[in-house]
């Protein structure tokens, strides 16, 4: 069985350079899916990024984007906001507390949210659009 290979430790900081360890192209199947999630994550968790990573992270989400249109579709018709917020936070392996940062709040908020004891406003639902590269209304029920 195929496996993804492990891609350099510490990740240039160049677009170009970056380019050459990955050059971005569209995603066709489920190992060269994981590898772009593989650097999307690192990317993210790198703190301040570059002009070249944050060119290059863009470029990667939108193939991502593309793919899972294409090829990852869920339905969502019968799922609550906090039942595709789960989801979501299990796939990317977050947690209660992960969220609460996440949205800038207290670490309790987050268990609240998950909960149904806390709504999310207006600006938590367009973070937590952007973060999961989803529509905003998926969050509401």
């Amino acid at each position: 069985m195929p496996t993804t290979r492990r891609i350099a430790d510490r990740l240039p900081g160049r677009f170009p350079e970056l380019v050459r360890l990955m050059p971005p192209r569209a995603i066709v199947d489920a190992i060269h899916y994981e590898e772009t999630l593989e650097i999307i994550d690192r990317l993210m968790s790198a703190g301040k990024l570059t002009s070249g990573q944050e060119s290059y992270l863009e470029t990667l989400v939108q193939l991502v984007e593309a793919y899972e249109t294409a090829h990852l579709h869920i339905e969502t018709r019968d799922l609550s906001g906090t039942d595709a917020l789960r989801h979501l936070l299990t796939e990317n392996g977050l947690s209660a507390s992960d969220l609460a940062r996440l949205l800038g709040l207290h670490p309790s908020m987050g268990s609240k949210i998950l909960n149904g004891e806390r709504s999310l406003t207006v600006t938590h639902l367009k973070l937590l659009s952007e973060r999961f590269g989803v529509r905003p209304d998926l969050f509401l029920s």
